[in-house]
């Protein structure tokens, strides 16, 4: 995902779209736009390898307004209803977990486009 939202230029370090390549350093601000909102992030410091988003979360700092944040919980209070299958369908295949994965990146990803915040 992360290189998907790099490619389509969602990700910004000083206000220019980076690659997915790009090699961050500590004290930088990375803004993130998803779903038509804009997250911000300092970066305190860097890890050698991929870890758990526990371990993760002491090297960066959310600098997101507190205004961009309230819209954001906003947004998602109520919208989404509970996912259910009918009974004796049983577990979804791969094929409709790829599927449903699909339908919810295009859903969410078409209602707001980077337009909308300008």
């Amino acid at each position: 995902m992360a290189t998907d939202y790099c490619k389509s230029g969602k990700v910004r370090i000083h206000d220019v779209a980076v690659k997915p390549s790009y090699l961050v350093m500590e004290g930088e601000i990375v803004v993130v736009k998803k779903n038509g909102f804009n997250f911000t992030f300092k970066v305190k410091h860097l890890i050698e390898r991929r870890v758990s988003a526990v371990l993760a979360a002491p090297c960066y700092e959310d600098l997101t307004p507190a205004e961009e944040l309230n819209k954001f919980k906003d947004w998602f209070v109520g919208k989404a209803g509970v996912e259910y299958r009918d009974k004796g369908d049983g577990r979804p295949t791969k094929r409709d977990r790829r599927e449903i994965d699909d339908f919810k990146d295009n859903y969410f990803d078409d209602d707001y486009s980077d337009d909308d915040l300008e």
